[in-house]
């Protein structure tokens, strides 16, 4: 046996053939990689493996097409026949021949993650197990044309079919859901060939084991057909030979059913077991908040896809993904697909508009609730290029909430509390609250005796006027019975006493003009346009090396927390030690440090607390800007300013049973390589055309030796 692979391999380094399949191989993958990884500069190797497969339709038939066609053809096949060595071993060293060769391509396409890293942050995991997967495709795709190789003595014909066989399983995903989108007994059969479906997930950082074993089970399963198409050229027409035949398409069907058996077993495993992670965003991996809060469901849950299932997996593997995650952790989920065009009007009977395709629906016992495909990803604005960035993907924590949501009948109130010129929460931070499954009220103090006793807070955002002395006696009552409040200040000429008497009873007071910075670190373009320092805390942990944005901040000014002071403060957000307050902004010439302006630094948020009794504690969110908490200063920082609103916010909304929980967004890695454009060129000109001209030329060159000998 390895006397017939050595003599195998060495023969294709003795004529054109494996110098031609690497020197395509890597000067096409070379291709790709100069243009997205270098050029474009995305550190994720899988975008040039996946922009390639189809390479496999033209260099695998080359490669294979004369293993036993050209032996068949000479007549030299029936030295196998009467070789001492059995016939599944010479198929097999053969095969691992052609693999050796095409596993020497792979390993030059290794390298390039390595190389990558010299430009930047590059995922490796990610990046090996796509390449893990782009190396199993090929080795099936070979085995394929090894079988076709066996059946004729043509080396075309062997080609083309082989061309034929390997396009038919690259297109199947595309001819099924042509057959139906919905998915029937024919398009599984046919689905069994499809040969890119189990690429995909590698190449979007899933170790698949599903995908290894059908790699394997269909390889194996063709070097058995191969063996036995061989093996029938022994037989004469004798009543013996027939019955061998017989027993032999006997071993070909019971071939056949172990390996579509294997796969539909190992098909029926959860994807717990069967799948892992190596995306360094987590992906596909639910959080153990999700898991606890499944494995406490009472009530029988179902979330209707509006879509065909092969149309979701084709089109966002990440969201499949998740949603097979959710109905493997917890027997309560199911997952019920509705493919748009079969039921058109199914969305009716939830709302009464229409969602976008592969939205949510998501049922309980008590309500349901619709999950828009759009709120499954955090966007950005790239203000260099104003281009749109998908930023994150916030699948799990938006249907996590309305599983949530629809489990429980009874939702937290939080007022808003309008009548005095306040800023009315705008998208981002309303859709926050939401997802927090907090319901929000408007409410007006002057039509009210007081706080309605229903609240878990109330917030107040930016008044631009005074509150009357009732108003703000009502607020007042509210917090020294342990109320809890979100509040933000504006900068504003006008006197504000009332208002700042609420801040006043907990020793936190407004300090007069409005904040500059003086270091260019600590603010973006104005010096008004803040980037505070972010203090370690429980509530400012989901945006930990982010920045926030708070624009137009006037100071905020509390005593030291003493160890037994019946008021606590945690500085949340703190501007540098250089900046000052510019106290008469009107009439300001510059923005440089005049008479009469105060120095800082200045709290810019905090979190105060007043413990009432046993039972309850007063809690105040103070941040000194209304403007951050707009869907404008919002994007400017990624969503930043939303995340740690929706994680003051969420903090007011009793847990006990788990309607409040909240997953934060799964930030993308968005980090780039940067590289020059010089290297640029020279890396398309290495990669591109020298590599694979030196391959190619030193191919021609032994063979040409070779035939002159």
């Amino acid at each position: 046996m390895a006397a017939i692979f050595k003599r195998e391999f060495k023969s294709y380094f003795q004529s054109v053939i494996g110098w031609l399949f690497i020197a395509v191989t890597l000067c096409l993958y070379g291709l790709y990689f100069v243009v997205y990884n270098l050029s474009y500069g995305y550190a994720y190797i899988s975008y040039s493996l996946s922009a390639i497969t189809f390479i496999f339709l033209i260099t695998v038939p080359v490669l294979t097409m004369r293993v036993f066609a050209e032996e068949r053809n000479k007549k030299t096949d029936q030295l196998i026949l009467t070789s001492p060595v059995s016939l599944g071993k010479i198929v097999f060293a053969k095969f691992l021949a052609m693999v050796a060769v095409f596993s020497i391509a792979i390993a030059v396409i290794a390298l390039s993650p390595l190389l990558l890293r010299a430009f930047g942050s590059v995922p490796l995991k990610e990046s090996y197990v796509a390449i893990l997967g782009f190396w199993l495709y090929g080795v099936t795709c070979i085995a394929i044309g090894t079988f076709v190789s066996s059946l004729t003595e043509s080396q075309v014909i062997s080609a083309v079919i082989t061309f034929g066989l390997l396009f038919l399983g690259y297109m199947m995903g595309g001819i099924t859901n042509l057959i139906s989108t919905s998915g029937n007994v024919l398009t599984k059969i046919l689905g069994c060939y499809d040969l890119t479906a189990h690429l995909d997930k590698f190449c979007s950082g899933v170790l698949d084991l599903t995908g290894i074993v059908y790699y394997v089970s269909v390889t194996v399963l063709f070097l058995f057909l191969t063996a036995q198409s061989i093996q029938k050229r022994r037989w004469s027409m004798s009543r013996k030979k027939i019955g061998l035949g017989v027993f032999s398409t006997g071993m070909v069907v019971f071939g056949i059913a172990v390996a579509v058996v294997l796969n539909l077993a190992v098909g029926t495993l959860p994807s717990t077991l069967t799948q892992v992670d190596v995306t360094n965003e987590k992906l596909y991996t639910i959080t153990k908040d999700t898991k606890d809060y499944l494995a406490d469901l009472k009530e029988d849950v179902t979330i209707y896809v509006l879509s065909a299932k092969s149309s979701l997996e084709s089109q966002d593997t990440t969201l499949s993904a998740m949603l097979e995650k959710y109905k493997d952790t917890s027997s309560h989920i199911s997952v019920v697909y509705k493919d748009p065009k079969v039921y058109p009007q199914f969305y009716t009977n939830y709302t009464d508009t229409a969602p976008s395709a592969n939205s949510l629906i998501v049922e309980g016992a008590n309500r349901s609730k619709v999950v828009d495909y759009s709120d499954l990803y955090e966007t950005s604005v790239d203000y260099s290029t104003y281009s749109q960035q998908t930023t994150g993907y916030d699948g799990e924590g938006q249907l996590t909430s309305a599983i949530a949501y629809v489990e429980n009948e009874n939702m937290p109130v939080v007022y808003e509390i309008t009548g005095h010129g306040e800023t009315e929460l705008s998208g981002s931070f309303s859709e926050a609250i939401e997802k927090a499954n907090i319901d929000v009220s408007q409410l007006t103090l002057l039509k009210e005796d007081s706080i309605p006793d229903d609240a878990e807070a109330v917030i107040i955002n930016g008044p631009t006027s005074d509150f009357s002395a009732d108003d703000a006696k009502k607020v007042s009552d509210y917090l020294a019975a342990g109320g809890k409040a979100f509040i933000t200040v504006t900068y504003t000429d006008k006197e504000l006493p009332n208002f700042e008497s609420i801040l006043a009873e907990y020793q936190i007071q407004l300090g007069k003009g409005m904040v500059v910075e003086q270091d260019k670190n600590s603010y973006y373009q104005n010096p008004f346009y803040l980037l505070p320092a972010i203090a370690s805390s429980e509530w400012t942990s989901s945006v930990s090396g982010s920045y926030i944005f708070a624009p137009y901040c006037r100071g905020i000014v509390h005593p030291a927390t003493e160890e037994d002071a019946d008021i606590s403060y945690t500085d949340l957000l703190t501007s540098s030690s250089t900046s000052f307050a510019k106290t008469d902004v009107a009439n300001m010439a510059s923005y440089d440090k005049e008479d009469g302006d105060v120095d800082g630094p200045f709290v810019i948020g905090l979190e105060a607390e007043k413990k009432v009794d046993d039972d309850n504690t007063t809690k105040l969110f103070v941040f000194a800007s209304t403007t951050m908490f707009s869907d404008d200063a919002d994007q400017m920082v990624s969503g930043s300013n939303a995340k740690l609103f929706s994680s003051c916010v969420s903090s007011f909304a009793g847990d006990e049973d788990g309607s409040s929980i909240v997953i934060p967004v799964k930030e993308y890695d968005t980090a780039k390589v940067t590289v020059s454009s010089m290297t640029v060129i020279l890396a398309a000109v290495g990669f591109v055309v020298v590599l694979p001209l030196v391959l190619l030329g030193t191919g021609i060159g032994i063979w040409a030796v070779r035939r002159k000998k």
